[in-house]
Protein backbone atom coordinates (compact mmCIF):
# COMPACT_ATOMS: atom_id res chain seq x y z
CA UNK A 1 0.00 0.00 0.00
CA UNK A 2 2.78 2.42 0.88
CA UNK A 3 4.45 1.64 -2.43
CA UNK A 4 1.27 2.67 -4.27
CA UNK A 5 1.16 6.00 -2.48
CA UNK A 6 4.84 6.62 -3.18
CA UNK A 7 4.18 6.02 -6.88
CA UNK A 8 1.05 8.20 -6.73
CA UNK A 9 3.01 11.02 -5.08
CA UNK A 10 5.72 10.77 -7.73
CA UNK A 11 3.16 10.78 -10.55
CA UNK A 12 1.40 13.86 -9.17
CA UNK A 13 4.77 15.58 -8.95
CA UNK A 14 5.28 15.24 -12.69
CA UNK A 15 2.91 18.12 -13.28
CA UNK A 16 2.86 20.00 -10.01
CA UNK A 17 0.96 23.02 -11.30
CA UNK A 18 -1.91 20.90 -12.61
CA UNK A 19 -2.02 18.82 -9.43
CA UNK A 20 -1.99 21.94 -7.24
CA UNK A 21 -4.72 23.68 -9.23
CA UNK A 22 -6.88 20.53 -9.19
CA UNK A 23 -6.59 20.25 -5.41
CA UNK A 24 -7.16 24.00 -5.06
CA UNK A 25 -10.40 23.77 -7.06
CA UNK A 26 -11.73 21.19 -4.60
CA UNK A 27 -10.46 23.28 -1.70
CA UNK A 28 -12.23 26.41 -2.91
CA UNK A 29 -15.43 24.44 -3.45
CA UNK A 30 -15.30 23.02 0.08
CA UNK A 31 -14.46 26.43 1.56
CA UNK A 32 -17.47 27.94 -0.21
CA UNK A 33 -19.72 25.18 1.10
CA UNK A 34 -18.47 25.60 4.66
CA UNK A 35 -19.22 29.31 4.45
CA UNK A 36 -22.67 28.70 2.97
CA UNK A 37 -23.53 26.11 5.61
CA UNK A 38 -22.33 28.43 8.37
CA UNK A 39 -24.28 31.42 7.03
CA UNK A 40 -27.52 29.46 6.68
CA UNK A 41 -27.14 27.88 10.13
CA UNK A 42 -26.22 31.25 11.64
CA UNK A 43 -29.17 33.05 10.10
CA UNK A 44 -31.66 30.40 11.18
CA UNK A 45 -30.13 30.31 14.67
CA UNK A 46 -30.16 34.12 15.04
CA UNK A 47 -33.72 34.35 13.70
CA UNK A 48 -34.90 31.80 16.24
CA UNK A 49 -33.05 33.51 19.10
CA UNK A 50 -34.49 36.89 18.07
CA UNK A 51 -37.99 35.48 17.87
CA UNK A 52 -37.70 33.90 21.31
CA UNK A 53 -36.26 37.06 22.91
CA UNK A 54 -38.58 39.55 21.25
CA UNK A 55 -41.74 37.80 20.16
CA UNK A 56 -42.58 34.31 21.33
CA UNK A 57 -40.55 33.59 24.45
CA UNK A 58 -40.01 29.94 25.29
CA UNK A 59 -43.63 29.70 26.40
CA UNK A 60 -46.76 31.80 26.34
CA UNK A 61 -49.75 31.19 28.57
CA UNK A 62 -53.01 32.50 27.10
CA UNK A 63 -56.73 32.24 27.60
CA UNK A 64 -58.27 29.21 25.89
CA UNK A 65 -60.23 31.35 23.42
CA UNK A 66 -57.40 33.77 22.54
CA UNK A 67 -56.63 33.99 18.82
CA UNK A 68 -53.24 35.59 18.14
CA UNK A 69 -54.15 36.34 14.52
CA UNK A 70 -57.10 38.51 15.57
CA UNK A 71 -55.32 40.23 18.51
CA UNK A 72 -58.59 40.12 20.43
CA UNK A 73 -59.09 42.52 23.34
CA UNK A 74 -62.39 41.03 24.52
CA UNK A 75 -62.16 40.24 28.23
CA UNK A 76 -63.18 36.62 27.73
CA UNK A 77 -60.15 36.17 25.42
CA UNK A 78 -57.68 37.66 27.90
CA UNK A 79 -56.03 36.49 31.13
CA UNK A 80 -57.55 38.04 34.24
CA UNK A 81 -55.18 39.23 36.98
CA UNK A 82 -52.11 38.36 34.87
CA UNK A 83 -49.59 39.59 37.44
CA UNK A 84 -50.69 36.85 39.86
CA UNK A 85 -50.52 34.19 37.12
CA UNK A 86 -47.03 35.36 36.12
CA UNK A 87 -45.86 35.35 39.74
CA UNK A 88 -47.06 31.77 40.19
CA UNK A 89 -45.28 30.62 37.01
CA UNK A 90 -42.08 32.40 38.08
CA UNK A 91 -41.83 30.19 41.18
CA UNK A 92 -40.84 27.19 39.03
CA UNK A 93 -37.05 26.65 39.23
CA UNK A 94 -36.60 26.31 35.45
CA UNK A 95 -38.35 29.64 34.75
CA UNK A 96 -36.04 32.64 34.39
CA UNK A 97 -38.76 35.24 34.01
CA UNK A 98 -42.54 35.38 33.55
CA UNK A 99 -44.24 38.67 32.73
CA UNK A 100 -47.68 39.74 31.45
CA UNK A 101 -48.02 41.46 28.09
CA UNK A 102 -50.96 43.04 26.31
CA UNK A 103 -51.13 43.20 22.50
CA UNK A 104 -53.19 45.67 20.50
CA UNK A 105 -53.29 47.09 16.98
CA UNK A 106 -52.90 50.79 16.40
CA UNK A 107 -51.89 53.61 14.09
CA UNK A 108 -49.11 56.12 14.72
CA UNK A 109 -49.90 59.54 13.24
CA UNK A 110 -47.12 62.11 12.92
CA UNK A 111 -47.80 65.18 10.82
CA UNK A 112 -49.25 64.08 7.50
CA UNK A 113 -47.96 60.53 7.81
CA UNK A 114 -49.48 57.52 9.53
CA UNK A 115 -48.27 53.94 9.97
CA UNK A 116 -49.97 50.84 11.30
CA UNK A 117 -48.18 49.35 14.31
CA UNK A 118 -48.44 46.62 16.90
CA UNK A 119 -48.69 47.97 20.42
CA UNK A 120 -47.26 45.91 23.27
CA UNK A 121 -48.01 46.73 26.87
CA UNK A 122 -45.02 45.65 28.97
CA UNK A 123 -44.05 45.60 32.64
CA UNK A 124 -41.00 47.94 32.38
CA UNK A 125 -38.94 46.52 35.30
CA UNK A 126 -39.15 42.94 33.96
CA UNK A 127 -35.94 41.22 32.88
CA UNK A 128 -37.75 40.12 29.71
CA UNK A 129 -37.43 43.71 28.42
CA UNK A 130 -33.63 43.58 28.40
CA UNK A 131 -33.41 43.66 24.55
CA UNK A 132 -35.26 46.99 24.52
CA UNK A 133 -33.43 48.48 27.50
CA UNK A 134 -30.02 47.44 26.18
CA UNK A 135 -30.97 48.54 22.67
CA UNK A 136 -31.94 52.08 23.71
CA UNK A 137 -30.18 54.45 21.30
CA UNK A 138 -31.84 57.71 22.28
CA UNK A 139 -33.87 59.02 25.21
CA UNK A 140 -34.81 57.02 28.30
CA UNK A 141 -36.61 53.81 29.16
CA UNK A 142 -40.21 53.64 30.34
CA UNK A 143 -41.29 53.58 33.98
CA UNK A 144 -44.22 51.52 35.23
CA UNK A 145 -46.27 54.60 36.19
CA UNK A 146 -45.67 56.50 32.94
CA UNK A 147 -49.07 57.44 31.50
CA UNK A 148 -47.99 59.48 28.50
CA UNK A 149 -44.85 57.89 27.09
CA UNK A 150 -43.98 55.21 24.57
CA UNK A 151 -40.88 53.54 23.14
CA UNK A 152 -40.51 53.46 19.37
CA UNK A 153 -38.29 51.32 17.14
CA UNK A 154 -35.46 53.13 15.39
CA UNK A 155 -36.55 51.98 11.92
CA UNK A 156 -40.04 53.41 12.45
CA UNK A 157 -38.69 56.63 13.98
CA UNK A 158 -36.38 57.17 11.01
CA UNK A 159 -39.24 56.50 8.61
CA UNK A 160 -41.36 59.19 10.27
CA UNK A 161 -38.40 61.52 10.99
CA UNK A 162 -39.06 61.38 14.73
CA UNK A 163 -36.76 61.53 17.74
CA UNK A 164 -36.99 61.16 21.51
CA UNK A 165 -39.13 63.93 23.01
CA UNK A 166 -41.41 64.32 19.97
CA UNK A 167 -45.16 63.96 20.35
CA UNK A 168 -47.28 61.69 18.17
CA UNK A 169 -50.94 60.71 18.09
CA UNK A 170 -51.74 57.04 18.66
CA UNK A 171 -55.01 55.44 17.59
CA UNK A 172 -55.71 52.17 19.43
CA UNK A 173 -58.44 49.53 19.22
CA UNK A 174 -60.34 48.99 22.44
CA UNK A 175 -62.02 45.97 24.03
CA UNK A 176 -65.51 47.18 23.10
CA UNK A 177 -64.62 47.57 19.41
CA UNK A 178 -64.12 51.34 19.40
CA UNK A 179 -60.98 53.33 18.60
CA UNK A 180 -59.34 55.65 21.12
CA UNK A 181 -56.88 58.38 20.13
CA UNK A 182 -54.41 60.01 22.51
CA UNK A 183 -51.17 62.00 22.22
CA UNK A 184 -47.99 60.33 23.46
CA UNK A 185 -44.42 61.49 23.96
CA UNK A 186 -41.63 59.34 22.57
CA UNK A 187 -39.57 58.67 25.70
CA UNK A 188 -36.94 56.68 23.87
CA UNK A 189 -35.86 55.12 20.59
CA UNK A 190 -34.70 51.48 20.69
CA UNK A 191 -33.01 49.20 18.19
CA UNK A 192 -33.05 45.41 18.32
CA UNK A 193 -31.06 45.30 15.04
CA UNK A 194 -34.08 43.55 13.54
CA UNK A 195 -35.62 46.10 11.13
CA UNK A 196 -38.79 44.09 10.55
CA UNK A 197 -39.57 44.24 14.27
CA UNK A 198 -38.38 47.79 14.92
CA UNK A 199 -40.49 49.31 12.14
CA UNK A 200 -43.78 47.90 13.42
CA UNK A 201 -43.64 47.75 17.23
CA UNK A 202 -44.47 50.40 19.81
CA UNK A 203 -44.05 49.73 23.53
CA UNK A 204 -45.90 51.32 26.43
CA UNK A 205 -46.31 50.47 30.14
CA UNK A 206 -48.78 47.65 30.75
CA UNK A 207 -50.98 49.78 33.03
CA UNK A 208 -51.38 52.45 30.35
CA UNK A 209 -52.02 49.84 27.65
CA UNK A 210 -54.75 48.32 29.81
CA UNK A 211 -56.31 51.73 30.36
CA UNK A 212 -56.32 52.94 26.74
CA UNK A 213 -57.64 49.62 25.41
CA UNK A 214 -60.15 49.35 28.28
CA UNK A 215 -58.81 45.88 29.05
CA UNK A 216 -58.69 46.75 32.77
CA UNK A 217 -56.78 44.12 34.77
CA UNK A 218 -56.27 41.75 31.83
CA UNK A 219 -53.41 40.75 29.52
CA UNK A 220 -53.11 38.90 26.23
CA UNK A 221 -50.43 36.53 27.46
CA UNK A 222 -47.90 35.67 30.11
CA UNK A 223 -44.53 35.75 28.36
CA UNK A 224 -42.14 33.13 29.77
CA UNK A 225 -38.37 32.74 29.33
CA UNK A 226 -36.67 29.59 30.62
CA UNK A 227 -33.14 29.01 31.85
CA UNK A 228 -32.78 26.20 29.31
CA UNK A 229 -35.14 25.72 26.39
CA UNK A 230 -34.58 21.95 26.59
CA UNK A 231 -36.80 22.10 29.68
CA UNK A 232 -39.77 23.37 27.67
CA UNK A 233 -41.72 20.09 27.68
CA UNK A 234 -41.20 19.62 31.41
CA UNK A 235 -42.55 23.10 32.16
CA UNK A 236 -45.52 22.56 29.85
CA UNK A 237 -46.35 19.40 31.78
CA UNK A 238 -46.05 21.27 35.08
CA UNK A 239 -48.31 24.10 33.89
CA UNK A 240 -50.90 21.94 32.14
CA UNK A 241 -54.34 23.22 33.06
CA UNK A 242 -57.83 23.37 31.62
CA UNK A 243 -58.00 27.12 32.25
CA UNK A 244 -55.33 28.27 29.78
CA UNK A 245 -53.64 27.29 26.53
CA UNK A 246 -49.87 26.89 26.65
CA UNK A 247 -47.91 27.56 23.46
CA UNK A 248 -44.27 26.54 23.09
CA UNK A 249 -41.56 28.30 21.10
CA UNK A 250 -41.69 25.48 18.52
CA UNK A 251 -45.42 25.95 17.95
CA UNK A 252 -45.16 29.74 17.76
CA UNK A 253 -42.23 29.61 15.34
CA UNK A 254 -43.62 26.90 13.08
CA UNK A 255 -42.95 28.95 9.93
CA UNK A 256 -39.30 29.42 10.90
CA UNK A 257 -38.87 25.71 11.69
CA UNK A 258 -40.39 24.72 8.33
CA UNK A 259 -38.27 27.32 6.51
CA UNK A 260 -35.12 25.91 8.12
CA UNK A 261 -36.03 22.36 7.07
CA UNK A 262 -36.79 23.47 3.50
CA UNK A 263 -33.62 25.54 3.22
CA UNK A 264 -31.52 22.63 4.47
CA UNK A 265 -32.96 20.37 1.76
CA UNK A 266 -32.25 22.92 -0.98
CA UNK A 267 -28.79 23.65 0.40
CA UNK A 268 -27.81 19.98 0.28
CA UNK A 269 -28.82 19.86 -3.37
CA UNK A 270 -26.62 22.89 -3.98
CA UNK A 271 -23.77 21.33 -1.99
CA UNK A 272 -23.83 18.22 -4.18
CA UNK A 273 -23.84 20.30 -7.38
CA UNK A 274 -20.85 22.39 -6.25
CA UNK A 275 -18.89 19.32 -5.13
CA UNK A 276 -19.69 17.52 -8.38
CA UNK A 277 -18.35 20.48 -10.37
CA UNK A 278 -15.15 20.71 -8.33
CA UNK A 279 -14.66 16.92 -8.45
CA UNK A 280 -14.86 17.14 -12.24
CA UNK A 281 -11.67 19.19 -12.23
CA UNK A 282 -9.82 16.35 -10.50
CA UNK A 283 -11.35 13.80 -12.86
CA UNK A 284 -10.17 15.82 -15.88
CA UNK A 285 -6.67 16.00 -14.41
CA UNK A 286 -6.59 12.21 -13.95
CA UNK A 287 -7.91 11.56 -17.45
CA UNK A 288 -5.16 13.76 -18.86
CA UNK A 289 -2.66 11.81 -16.78
CA UNK A 290 -4.01 8.52 -18.18
CA UNK A 291 -3.46 9.61 -21.80
CA UNK A 292 -0.07 11.14 -21.03
CA UNK A 293 1.10 7.90 -19.41
CA UNK A 294 -0.43 5.45 -21.91
CA UNK A 295 2.91 3.83 -22.80
CA UNK A 296 3.92 3.63 -19.14
CA UNK A 297 0.63 1.90 -18.30
CA UNK A 298 1.22 -0.50 -21.21
CA UNK A 299 4.67 -1.39 -19.86
CA UNK A 300 3.27 -2.03 -16.38
CA UNK A 301 0.53 -4.23 -17.82
CA UNK A 302 3.04 -6.09 -20.00
CA UNK A 303 5.18 -6.73 -16.92
CA UNK A 304 2.23 -8.47 -15.30
CA UNK A 305 0.69 -5.72 -13.18
CA UNK A 306 -2.99 -6.47 -12.81
CA UNK A 307 -5.72 -4.05 -13.82
CA UNK A 308 -6.89 -3.79 -10.23
CA UNK A 309 -3.42 -2.60 -9.24
CA UNK A 310 -3.55 0.08 -11.95
CA UNK A 311 -6.94 1.18 -10.63
CA UNK A 312 -5.57 1.30 -7.09
CA UNK A 313 -2.69 3.50 -8.25
CA UNK A 314 -5.06 6.06 -9.76
CA UNK A 315 -7.30 5.87 -6.71
CA UNK A 316 -4.24 6.64 -4.61
CA UNK A 317 -3.56 9.71 -6.76
CA UNK A 318 -7.17 10.89 -6.49
CA UNK A 319 -7.17 10.33 -2.72
CA UNK A 320 -3.99 12.42 -2.36
CA UNK A 321 -5.55 15.19 -4.45
CA UNK A 322 -8.74 14.94 -2.39
CA UNK A 323 -6.93 15.07 0.94
CA UNK A 324 -4.80 17.99 -0.21
CA UNK A 325 -7.84 19.84 -1.54
CA UNK A 326 -9.83 19.18 1.63
CA UNK A 327 -6.94 20.43 3.79
CA UNK A 328 -6.79 23.67 1.77
CA UNK A 329 -10.58 23.93 1.91
CA UNK A 330 -10.66 23.58 5.69
CA UNK A 331 -8.03 26.28 6.12
CA UNK A 332 -9.59 28.69 3.63
CA UNK A 333 -13.12 27.92 4.82
CA UNK A 334 -12.04 28.40 8.43
CA UNK A 335 -10.74 31.88 7.63
CA UNK A 336 -13.93 32.85 5.77
CA UNK A 337 -16.19 31.49 8.51
CA UNK A 338 -14.14 33.24 11.22
CA UNK A 339 -14.58 36.56 9.44
CA UNK A 340 -18.32 35.98 8.89
CA UNK A 341 -18.76 34.93 12.52
CA UNK A 342 -17.08 38.04 13.86
CA UNK A 343 -18.22 40.72 11.42
CA UNK A 344 -21.18 39.16 9.57
CA UNK A 345 -22.72 40.41 6.34
CA UNK A 346 -24.89 43.52 6.39
CA UNK A 347 -28.19 43.02 4.57
CA UNK A 348 -30.14 45.98 5.96
CA UNK A 349 -33.91 46.02 6.14
CA UNK A 350 -34.61 42.70 4.50
CA UNK A 351 -36.70 39.87 5.82
CA UNK A 352 -39.59 37.51 5.44
CA UNK A 353 -43.09 37.94 6.76
CA UNK A 354 -43.39 36.13 10.07
CA UNK A 355 -39.63 35.69 10.51
CA UNK A 356 -37.39 38.15 12.36
CA UNK A 357 -34.37 38.62 10.13
CA UNK A 358 -31.58 40.74 11.61
CA UNK A 359 -29.81 43.51 9.72
CA UNK A 360 -26.62 41.42 9.77
CA UNK A 361 -26.12 37.74 9.04
CA UNK A 362 -23.53 36.06 11.25
CA UNK A 363 -22.07 32.65 10.46
CA UNK A 364 -22.33 29.71 12.83
CA UNK A 365 -20.44 26.59 11.76
CA UNK A 366 -21.18 23.37 13.62
CA UNK A 367 -18.80 20.44 13.99
CA UNK A 368 -21.48 18.21 12.48
CA UNK A 369 -21.67 20.31 9.28
CA UNK A 370 -17.88 20.41 9.01
CA UNK A 371 -17.49 16.64 9.31
CA UNK A 372 -20.42 15.90 6.99
CA UNK A 373 -19.22 18.23 4.22
CA UNK A 374 -15.64 16.98 4.53
CA UNK A 375 -16.66 13.33 4.23
CA UNK A 376 -19.07 14.14 1.39
CA UNK A 377 -16.32 15.97 -0.55
CA UNK A 378 -13.97 13.01 -0.09
CA UNK A 379 -16.55 10.42 -1.15
CA UNK A 380 -17.72 12.37 -4.22
CA UNK A 381 -14.12 12.90 -5.36
CA UNK A 382 -13.24 9.21 -5.00
CA UNK A 383 -16.42 8.08 -6.73
CA UNK A 384 -15.78 10.53 -9.58
CA UNK A 385 -12.26 9.07 -9.94
CA UNK A 386 -13.74 5.68 -10.88
CA UNK A 387 -13.92 6.55 -14.58
CA UNK A 388 -10.26 7.51 -15.16
CA UNK A 389 -9.12 4.58 -12.97
CA UNK A 390 -11.22 2.11 -14.98
CA UNK A 391 -10.05 3.71 -18.22
CA UNK A 392 -6.45 3.02 -17.27
CA UNK A 393 -7.14 -0.52 -15.97
CA UNK A 394 -8.97 -1.60 -19.14
CA UNK A 395 -6.16 -0.73 -21.53
CA UNK A 396 -4.75 -3.56 -23.65
CA UNK A 397 -0.95 -3.87 -23.17
CA UNK A 398 -0.16 -4.03 -26.92
CA UNK A 399 -2.30 -1.00 -27.81
CA UNK A 400 -1.00 0.91 -24.81
CA UNK A 401 2.63 0.25 -25.80
CA UNK A 402 1.91 1.70 -29.22
CA UNK A 403 0.12 4.70 -27.68
CA UNK A 404 -3.27 3.41 -28.78
CA UNK A 405 -6.68 3.94 -27.22
CA UNK A 406 -7.92 1.90 -24.31
CA UNK A 407 -10.57 -0.72 -24.71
Amino acid sequence: MMQLYKMAWRNLGRNRRRSFLSALALGMGLALLLLMAAVVAGEMRDAMESSIRLQSGHLQVRAKSYDEGKTSLAWEDLIENPAAVAAQIATLPAVRVATPRLFANGIVAAGDESVGVRIIGIDPPSEANAPFREGLVNGEFLSADDRGGILMGQTLANKLSLKAGDTINLLVNTSNGDVDEQPFVIRGIYSTHTPGYDQSTVLMPLAKAQAITQAENHASTVFVLLRDREQTDAIVAALQTSSYQINTWVQMNELLVETEQLSNAYMWLLYLIVLAITATVIVNALIMAVFERTREIGILLAMGMRGSRIMAMFFAESSLLAVGGIAMGLVLGGLLVTYATKYGFYIGSYGMTGILIGERIYAYLTLSDTITLTITALVITLVAALYPAMLAARMEPVEALHGGKGA
